[in-house]
């Protein structure tokens, strides 16, 4: 009788595990705990890994290598405890998922996200004015006192390093840094920061839907982790991982890793070479004269990554970057050799050609496209905002999309009215402002709908803008505050928290106590902004910027400087070429979102266009390639049940790759050098 009251029970605790455990909507305060923790310890160990060890970047690109490697263990440890405990589940692949987005929002700030030149932007001015440049005369009235430390003490220790730095302990380094000069500029920035992080949620809040739902859009990067948390959900990892495809890529990246990492620590280790320099089989002049520099690496992740692409899209990306450099060749042919001085003064990070102005119009047409694209959802929240009605939840949104209407308006109001009690005319900080969130939006699209897990920007948001209205419109001070706020958050796109944020939104949807949930992202990213600044200034004032490995970040942020004296000592107008090349991208960007929308049958994905002069791309184009005609010849001679079977050969590449540097990074934490897997 005992045996039969006992049977039921066990039975019902069964059926309440495997129902918990395959629940997607229901996240426990234990998994936002999880995520917090380890999502902070990425933003205290990234500067010191990445900045003085020049190991394998931990948070690099959006589809950062810490967060995954974490959630690929923590998900096979998740699974063995319970097996051993065999009760309720101590982690879902829900709440996995939800630890790995914390991980990947906060991930890039302790960084080139932010706070690789944030230090170097606060204090280039003052430590590298000189006699020559003249920054003292010209530059020194406009600097705002509240943005820059006023002690010449605290610029010059950041950059020789405290006395004695390098023997004190990290507790007896944080004691001796000057935060008295700090506070006041901190408090400025973050501010600022804080407002422009509050508008892109809001902004990600507000379109949720339309991209998520009324779009339907595709998700490369999300593809493998939601995989891996299915397959964990369904009891079926061990099956997941012991898939002859996935075993084949993931032994494959081992294989190829292991061999190149042994060869860079000895060198007699044979390696197979990931890097062809292609260039000295394409003439300097002629029409194949663009590429002349070309270079070819082979990264298997992204092979992966383009394969589970859309293959309209992983086309595209090719396509376009052997488009523009056939342009420049095809130009040279024609008799238009156009100097690069011919760009004026600008401030795109790769910006090198004026034929690469192209996509200052582009990226114009494109954010007009999205409008239209999302025009009856613009006019659904505009109805409700202005009559002050909450629409009802879609299970896509955080909170309501009235609040995301209004929190915009006020977020964005509030950066240009600090834009403007800085000095800057108030109609240049709307435009500035308008700019910056623009390319924001553009970004983030080509990021999470193309699976590009590293993109950077070709033009800057204010080279359109300088070159429209010319520099005078801005102003001294405006071309100033226009430089600086734009170095610190809207052109170093490899890692910007957009693109982040979409992914979150898209991880959380459908979540039961998403109020909670919301609320740990919210938690994390502001903690993880208070923890970034401050291991970045203990490293900086340990070992001195000087001592660090931070030319990169250093001659950019100087250029800014430069060019910002440049303009205001020499407003030179642009050549007539930048405004022909501008209205081309306009043009064929407008073309190729009317095919898209149009015809069916047309190949080329707008995006692709907007890449095509990234130096990402001049990275990637190969991969995309490969990633490309895997998948191509899949499905013409497979079909989709070929796919289903194939792409787990390429998932396992995606794995291995990241297991492995992954893997390496924690060896170069522990060494004088590292071996590199990923692009840096």
């Amino acid at each position: 009788m005992e045996q039969e009251l006992i049977q039921p029970d066990m039975e019902k605790d069964k059926l309440e595990r495997n129902d918990f455990k395959t629940s997607s909507a229901y996240i426990r305060l234990r998994a936002v705990i999880l995520g917090l923790v380890l999502a902070l310890g990425i933003c205290l160990i990234t500067p010191f890994n990445n900045t003085y060890r020049q190991a394998t970047p931990l948070g690099g690109g959006h589809f950062p290598l810490a967060p995954f490697y974490i959630l690929l263990w923590l998900t096979i440890i998740t699974a063995l405890i319970n097996k051993v405990l065999k009760k309720r589940a101590i982690l879902t692949g829900k709440e996995l998922l939800l630890v790995w987005i914390q991980m990947v929002v906060v991930s890039g700030i302790a960084y080139t996200g932010l706070v690789r030149t944030f230090f170097i932007n606060l204090t280039a001015p003052y430590h590298f004015a000189s006699i020559e440049n003249r920054w003292e005369d010209v530059l020194y009235p406009l600097l705002p006192e509240t943005w820059y430390p006023q002690s010449q003490e605290a610029i010059k220790s950041i950059y020789d390093g405290l006395s004695g730095g390098y023997n004190m302990g990290w507790l007896e380094v944080l004691r001796q840094i000057p935060w008295f000069a700090w506070i006041q500029p901190l408090l400025t920035w973050v501010f600022f920061i804080l407002l422009c992080y509050f508008v892109m949620i809001c902004m990600i809040n507000l379109f949720s839907r339309q991209i998520i739902q009324n779009e339907r859009m595709n998700f490369p990067l999300l593809r493998v982790p939601q995989m891996l948390e299915k397959a964990f959900d369904e009891d079926d990892l061990l099956g997941f991982f012991k898939n002859r495809f996935l075993l084949a890529g993931l032994l494959a990246c081992i294989f190829l890793h292991l061999l190149n990492g042994l060869h860079f620590y000895f060198p007699a280790v044979p390696q197979i070479p990931t890097l062809i320099l292609a260039g000295p089989y394409f003439p300097k002049h002629g029409i194949f004269s663009g590429f002349h520099k070309l270079k070819i690496f082979i990264y298997p992740a992204f092979i992966g990554f383009a394969f589970l692409t859309s293959k309209q899209i992983s086309f595209s990306f090719w396509f376009f970057f052997i488009f523009g450099g056939l342009l420049i060749g095809l130009l040279g042919i024609l008799g238009y050799n156009i100097p690069a001085a011919a760009l004026g003064v600008s401030f795109g990070p790769t910006l090198a050609r004026p034929e690469e102005t192209q996509m200052i119009g582009a990226y114009g047409v494109f954010f007009l496209f999205l409008l239209w694209l999302a025009r009856y959802h613009i006019i659904h929240v505009l109805r409700h905002a202005f009559a002050f009605k909450k629409v009802a939840s879609s299970g896509v949104e955080w909170f309501s999309t009235t609040g995301s209407f209004w929190g915009l308006v006020i977020g964005t109001l509030g950066i240009i009215a600090w834009c403007h009690y800085y000095g800057m005319p108030l109609i240049v900080s709307f435009l500035l402002i308008g700019a910056c969130f623009m390319v924001m939006l553009v970004a983030t699209r080509v990021i999470c709908q193309g699976g590009i897990a590293y993109f950077t920007l070709t033009a800057a948001p204010i080279d359109g803008l300088i070159y429209i209205f010319g520099p005078g419109f801005f102003t001294h001070i405006g071309l100033l505050i226009a430089g600086v706020i734009q170095k610190v958050l809207f052109v170093d796109l490899r890692e910007s928290l957009m693109p982040s944020l979409l992914h979150a939104n898209k991880i959380t949807q459908n979540t039961k106590r998403m109020k909670m949930v919301f609320g740990g992202i919210l938690i994390t990213l502001a903690a993880g902004l208070v923890v970034s600044f401050i291991s970045m200034l203990a490293l900086c004032y340990k070992f001195g910027i000087r001592g660090l490995q931070l030319d990169w970040a250093t001659r950019t942020t100087v250029t800014v400087y430069e060019k910002i004296f440049t303009l205001i000592e020499s407003p030179a107008v642009s050549s007539h070429w930048v405004l022909i090349f501008s209205l081309m991208g306009a043009l064929v960007m407008l073309i190729l979102a009317i095919c898209y929308q149009r015809f069916s049958w047309w190949p080329l994905h707008p995006i692709g266009y907007l890449t095509a002069y990234s130096s990402a791309m001049r990275i990637l184009w190969v991969s995309f390639f490969i990633g490309w005609l895997c998948n191509a010849l899949c499905i013409r001679y497979g079909g989709v049940v070929l796919f289903k079977r194939l792409r787990y050969f390429f998932i396992g590449l995606i794995i291995g790759d990241f297991l492995m540097g992954g893997s390496w990074a924690l060896v170069g934490l522990f060494s004088d050098a590292s071996y590199v897997v990923l692009p840096s």
